[in-house]
């Protein structure tokens, strides 16, 4: 028919845009009411309630609410809305914190008030306040903000001196070591349980995990790694005889003059374990000269 209306998804009336809504749904490791089942399910009840249709997910799984940069749904929903491609009048979330937990409380409000400006309204499903521009409205969600912030900070400082405890009883957290050690898993009385593998954790509260030595094959060439050194040897020259003879690295990459250094520089070796070391790297010297390469500032230990 010639004088057929045609509608076209990114021209809907305005009616059916503000029917129309998206989820934005965010899980770190927290308790499991933050759960993404859970959270669908109080956004679905409240999307019924408002007679609103659920269009689009944006989803976030075991992301924290620090930064946007590691949130690849929340990048998303942010591109869409700000450049029209967003297909929907509303923007359903849990709750503030789901949004984000943000140090900075403008920049938690700086996302909401672009999506505003775009034409799409967010709404707080399991607040206790409606997102109407209201004082209270205003008020509440600076305050849940504001607590947002403060819960990371001072989980982060919990989590902090937990590590710097469990590393003084003398066992290991954080990431698989390096090269010829591997992490072996202990009960509460110490005794050995099992070897973790590349990307296994510990399973109970109460296990611990100790450092080890690694394969006898690895140990027999961490061993020809300081001798070499203590011949004079540069880490580049190591690198390179390794490479040479065919020795695979824990990663299956080459061996390079980074990895010698830091096998030779790490005092798990010794047998002491280090925490809250920050390092700063520059650039690795070709001559083998690392003196100006890295400049390190020492913490807790």
């Amino acid at each position: 028919m010639a004088n057929a209306l045609t509608i076209r998804k990114d021209h809907l009336p305005k009616g059916d845009m503000e029917r129309r809504a998206a989820q934005y749904v965010r899980m770190s490791t927290e308790k499991q009411v933050y759960s993404i089942a859970n959270q669908m399910a109080v956004i679905a009840a409240y999307a019924s309630a408002h007679r609103l249709a659920i269009v689009k997910t944006y989803a976030d799984e075991g992301k924290s609410g620090l930064q946007i940069k590691n949130r690849a749904g929340l990048r998303r929903l942010i591109s869409d809305v700000t450049t029209g491609a967003a297909d929907y009048g509303q923007l359903l979330v849990y709750d503030v914190s789901r949004w984000g937990r943000f140090q900075d409380l403008d920049e938690g409000a700086h996302y909401e008030f672009l999506c505003r400006q775009a034409g799409v309204e967010v709404e707080y499903c399991a607040e206790g306040f409606n997102n109407d521009f209201s004082l209270a409205s205003t008020l509440g969600k600076y305050l849940k903000r504001t607590q947002a912030a403060d819960f990371s900070r001072d989980l982060s400082a919990r989590v902090h001196a937990s590590h710097s405890r469990v590393i003084r009883q003398g066992f290991s957290v954080g990431a698989p070591k390096t090269y010829g050690l591997r992490r072996e898993l202990v009960d509460q009385k110490q005794r050995p349980k099992m070897f973790l593998e590349k990307g296994e954790a510990k399973f109970l509260q109460s296990d611990r995990v100790k450092i080890r030595p690694g394969p006898p094959d690895q140990v027999a060439i961490v061993k020809w790694i300081f001798a070499q050194c203590l011949k004079g040897k540069c880490d580049a020259w190591i690198a390179r005889e390794l490479n040479r003879r065919n020795v695979e690295t824990s990663t299956g990459h080459p061996w390079n003059p980074a990895l010698i250094y830091r096998i030779l520089k790490n005092e798990a070796f010794i047998g002491n374990l280090l925490y809250n070391r920050v390092s700063q790297v520059a650039a690795y010297p070709v001559d083998g000269d690392k003196s100006k390469a890295f400049a390190w500032t020492n913490g807790n230990s």
